[in-house]
């Protein structure tokens, strides 16, 4: 899970400014902070509109304010959010959805399946950009909308004021999940740029159980209880997201009681486990998401050559780095599918880590002890040292075992988002969190030639049959040995270098209850409560 609109420092409606990280925090809480809950944003907010937003931590935040037709459930299967309910017609090719009465975006307006038809077409124009439009590709009619070949999507017909026809181009047993993506929230068009993105909180309206209050660059976005939400107050009054970009700064507040919930890093665990009052609060969350390094031939040419993709996997040693370098809290991927995703398995075909085999490649493909490979850039992510020491890692076993250059750039998370989604990236460590449980959303949607995330160049005729064979089929047992092969394909061909699979540590204030978990992370705060401290 994954947005490039960077935002500047402009003046917002709601007391917005430049300043440092954190700054002014720490005098609120201290005012009064008995029905507020507080956890940290360890960046700013890559976007304030939900039709361009591609990042998790962002993603979190927004889901609080917008909601779509569907959402996903503790089960980790899609529930109803704005639909109550939904038919499926025409052997899995349209869904009909029947929209709750009496919900209300935050300006008061009663919402209406128009206003879910015009959002979808808002979000998949060309002139938005979004840079998840092509989650809604499957619809039909909406390819040519994007292109600008027509002027709306032909795919959603508006039976009535609460029914919603959506027609898709074939059957795809996984279009709900897709649904939940924040590009399908409902959004008031009286009140959202029509074609720009949203820059200031007065635009943020949707319907969910927090209204956006307050955003001020690099210090803090919050949002208050919506009374009027359709499944009733929150019990909370407000939710304060601190931009805190240093780890320590976030633990050492969650430490002094400044804040509730706070994501640790690998370097925390040993002493938090040996804090007796701590390690009461410590928390541990798989995630259906892998670490990997990606391998971008469109920027890279020499990672063309399938050898030198095959020598870079094979010099990388996966198990020491989640040994000794993660502390052995995670789990070594060896596919690209994680845990919990459906297509998920443990013997998948992956390469070996095995140093002379690696030097023997880069020889065969004419680069010996790494001659004639001209230096290149490892990109990562800033914000995050579990990113660092691992991006350090691969720097070191690479130059060590190939003789190859390397240059380690950290980037900023909106700047590196913004050139990871142009493909400018040549050798980079980063996640891929599923949006939705099944295959398709890594296989296809990452590493097939025609996948909208595939930002290394990575073609193979005989994997994008099989993937695309398996895409429409919905008994599993059919589509199950399809995946397998073209994961066993891709691993092979090595795009990409699987290293670990995600999981996650929180620390949780006792007086935080009525958390609800997906395997996605925490839903929608709307039964959260608070004990007095």
């Amino acid at each position: 899970m994954k947005a490039w609109w960077l935002l500047g420092c402009v003046v917002l409606l709601f007391s917005v400014g430049c300043g440092k990280s954190g700054g002014g925090f720490s005098e609120r809480a201290a005012k009064g902070k008995a029905n507020v809950l507080r956890y940290p944003i360890p960046d700013d907010p890559t976007t304030l509109d939900p039709g361009l937003v591609r990042d998790g931590d962002t993603i979190d935040a927004l889901q609080q304010v917008f909601e779509g037709l569907v959402g996903w459930g503790e089960d980790n299967l899609p529930e109803g959010r704005l639909a109550e309910s939904w038919d499926v017609e025409d052997e899995g090719r349209t869904y009909v959805f029947h929209i709750r009465k009496g919900v209300k975006f935050h300006n008061g307006r009663e919402l209406t399946a128009d206003d879910i038809k015009w959002t979808m077409e808002r979000n998949t124009s060309k002139d938005l950009a979004s840079p998840t439009w092509q989650y809604l590709s499957d619809i039909v009619g909406v390819k040519e909308h994007h292109d600008g070949k027509a002027g709306g999507i032909s795919g959603i017909v508006v039976r009535d004021p609460h029914t919603l026809a959506v027609t898709i181009d074939k059957p795809r047993p996984y279009f709900l999940g897709k649904l939940t993506y924040l590009i399908c929230c409902a959004m008031p068009k009286e009140a959202v740029p029509a074609s720009g993105p949203i820059t200031a909180v007065s635009q943020m309206v949707g319907t969910g159980p927090f209204k956006a209050a307050q955003y001020e660059r690099n210090q803090l976005i919050a949002m208050e209880a919506n009374p009027d939400y359709w499944d009733g107050k929150p019990a909370i009054d407000r939710i304060e997201r601190p931009v805190i970009k240093d780890p320590a700064t976030r633990l050492n507040k969650y430490r002094s009681g400044e804040i509730d919930i706070v994501a640790l890093e690998r370097q925390d665990l040993d002493a938090i486990n040996k804090d007796e009052k701590l390690a009461k609060d410590l928390k541990p969350f798989d995630r259906p998401s892998i670490y990997y390094m990606g391998m971008n031939q469109q920027s890279y040419p020499p990672f063309k050559d399938r050898r030198v993709r095959q020598a870079f996997a094979t010099a990388v040693d996966k198990e020491r780095i989640v040994r000794d370098i993660l502390g052995g809290v995670n789990k070594v991927a060896k596919g690209i599918v994680p845990p919990g995703v459906l297509g998920h398995r443990e013997d998948a075909n992956d390469i070996k880590y095995d140093p002379e085999g690696a030097k023997k490649l880069l020889t065969d493909a004419g680069y010996p002890g790494g001659k004639g490979l001209p230096p290149m850039e490892l990109n990562f992510r800033d914000g995050r040292p579990d990113v660092r020491i691992v991006a350090e890692a691969l720097q070191g076993q690479l130059q060590t075992n190939l003789g190859v250059t390397i240059n380690p750039r950290m980037m900023e998370w909106g700047a590196y988002l913004e050139k990871e989604g142009k493909g400018e990236l040549q050798l980079f460590h980063m996640r891929w969190a599923a949006d939705y449980l099944d295959a398709e959303n890594f296989l296809s949607y990452m590493l097939a030639s025609y996948g909208p995330e595939n930002k290394v160049g990575y073609s193979n005729p005989d994997y994008d049959k099989l993937c695309s064979q398996a895409d429409s089929l919905l008994d599993w047992e059919a589509r199950a040995p399809l995946y397998a092969k073209a994961e066993d394909i891709v691993l092979q061909d090595a795009p990409w270098v699987p290293i670990y699979y995600q999981k996650d540590f929180e620390l949780i204030a006792p007086r935080v209850s009525g958390l609800r978990e997906s395997l996605f992370g925490h839903l929608p705060h709307s039964k959260v409560r608070l004990a007095a401290d």
